[in-house]
């Protein structure tokens, strides 16, 4: 009950014994993927790369990228699985499916070393999030296909009474709330402010008459935002952690920690790279670039290279809890960027600014738009009903603050009532991409 981390040896490793042990994973990783895998096979051959040629930790880039376009093509080469996996089907004991909202879904397979490592990392996560036996936890994720939903049974591992809600209506949710008052939740930080809205709106106070005392979110960059973080933290009055997850790999591998100074990646399980994702280079650390992933320890399907698709910043540097993995803090994903006025700009940005401005409910969408053939966005904001400044005056002070902090401000800044723009109950929607249609 009173240990500080689940797994300390792992935890704290200083970095040049992490990296040893890292090393050797990769190489036998590689050596699995190459020698089980048709692609993997091809693709290092066509690079002109053998496991061999792997020395250090650097030879990782000689290597090629495996983005999710891949995946999905070599899962029709060989259905249903792929020919990444490298493991016969009785071999396998769990799949997960992507959402498919960039495409058609992709299954991930875990062989049982596989998920019974994946429950054991979400058991130090949870414990990183100060989970203990003695609290009651409730699963607000989906259990359908998604790679989180499993992430419970990592909370049961570690003794916690766990509720297995997940995602249901947001009244039955609230009534689970009061009925068994649990002290831990895990959704997304759109739905944990929607939630607590909802609740306050039915005359319960979430930081008074509910029992939560840490929220865990994850899908979406709010979590990492200071201003975001802070204000769902005061609605609930509860301590707001930040997890980092990817279906292709598995359920959460990241998550901050007390100090809330970004994501800690389990890095005994894969190497994280920050990469230029126009030149393929490495970026410096703290810069943004987009982050790839190489598993080290799975069985059923390696992931070599892995492009996610977001875009992040990364330090190695030992954070102030004492662990010593790297931490990445996350800015969007590389489909959400858009540019307006030369401006390379992700909802975070936007939001960073939103949520600090008094008198919005800190609700936001963005349009994109075509004017003289060049991108440039609306934003709507919702004006809180006890606002001092007038719809004209709040106008005013977002185009200011925008385009004091983005260096470009909206084409039009839209105020609206409270509760005007839609809540999402799982990921929310910040941009709608209205270009396509020729709408200006």
């Amino acid at each position: 009950m009173n240990k500080e981390f689940w797994n300390a040896e792992v935890e704290t490793m200083p970095r040049e014994e992490l990296e040893i042990y890292q090393l050797g994973k990769l190489k036998e990783q590689i050596t699995l993927a190459y020698e089980k895998s048709p692609y993997y096979r091809e693709s290092f051959d066509k690079a002109g790369v053998h496991p061999k040629d792997i020395q250090s930790l650097e030879d990782i880039r000689k290597l090629p990228v495996l983005t999710k376009k891949i995946v999905r093509a070599r899962q029709d080469v060989k259905p249903i699985l792929g020919d990444l996996t490298v493991v016969d089907e009785d071999q396998v004991v769990f799949i997960s499916s992507s959402s498919g909202s960039t495409g058609a879904p992709t299954a991930s397979p875990f062989s049982k070393r596989d998920f019974d490592e994946f429950q054991d990392v979400e058991s130090r996560l949870f414990w990183q999030a100060g989970m203990r036996p003695n609290d009651r936890y409730i699963h607000a994720l989906n259990f359908t296909l998604f790679v989180g939903g499993p992430d419970v049974i990592g909370a049961q591992n570690l003794g916690a009474l766990c509720i297995w809600a997940g995602t249901i209506p947001s009244d039955r949710l609230i009534f689970l709330l009061k009925q068994y008052q649990p002290t831990v939740i895990w959704t997304t930080p759109s739905y944990a402010w929607y939630l607590g809205e909802t609740a306050k709106k039915q005359g319960i106070d979430p930081a008074k008459d509910l029992s939560i005392k840490t929220i865990i979110v994850a899908g979406e960059p709010g979590g990492s935002i200071t201003s975001t973080r802070e204000a769902i933290e005061e609605l609930w009055d509860a301590k707001l952690y930040d997890f980092y997850g990817i279906s292709d790999i598995f359920g959460a591998c990241g998550a901050a920690c007390e100090f809330n100074d970004g994501i800690h990646i389990a890095e005994d399980h894969m190497i994280v790279e920050v990469i230029d994702p126009e030149t393929g280079l490495p970026v410096a650390e703290g810069e943004r670039g987009e982050l790839i992933l190489t598993t080290l320890r799975k069985e059923a399907r390696p992931m070599i290279r892995f492009t996610t698709g977001d875009i992040v910043t990364c330090t190695s540097e030992k954070c102030q809890c004492g662990r010593t993995h790297k931490r990445i803090k996350v800015v969007g994903r590389t489909d959400d960027m858009f540019i307006s006025g030369g401006v390379n700009i992700f909802p975070s940005d936007v939001e960073h600014v939103i949520r600090e401005i008094e008198g919005i409910t800190g609700e936001y969408r963005i349009s994109l738009i075509t004017d003289k053939h060049i991108t440039k966005f609306n934003l709507e904001v919702e004006r809180e009903e006890t606002a001092n400044l007038s719809v004209d005056e709040l106008k005013k002070v977002v185009e200011h603050d925008i385009k004091s902090r983005l260096g470009v401000k909206p084409k039009e800044v839209i105020v609206l009532k409270d509760g005007e723009l839609p809540r999402a109950t799982h990921k929310a929607k910040r941009i709608v991409d209205l270009r396509k249609e020729g709408i200006n």
